[in-house]
């Protein structure tokens, strides 16, 4: 259940009470019968898991650039090896 807290307006009576959702808000200072107030605080939020961060981008940029100059020195490769299997082919012809 949440913790609200409220202010009287009259005599500046502060406090927190834990109330369920369905409950009405309290409106009737206890001390002196004045009118309350609801306070609102800032709320504590904890992200977690990656992409919440600056540094989580930066490491799957530079991940993602690595592949894309594998991909052009493994097509220069495959060429070479390409006609090496073309010239093994011609030897083995010519053996028969």
């Amino acid at each position: 259940m949440p913790t609200y807290s409220y202010a009287c307006t009259q005599c500046d009576n502060r406090f927190d009470i834990v109330q369920s959702f369905t409950d009405e808000a309290l409106s009737v200072c206890s001390e002196c019968s004045g009118k309350l107030r609801k306070l609102f605080n800032s709320v504590g939020i904890v992200f977690k898991g990656s992409g919440f961060y600056r540094t989580d981008s930066r490491g799957s940029a530079s991940t993602a650039s690595e592949p894309a100059k594998g991909d052009s020195g493994s097509s220069s490769s495959s060429d070479s090896s390409a006609s090496s299997g073309s010239t093994a082919a011609t030897s083995t012809a010519v053996a028969s």
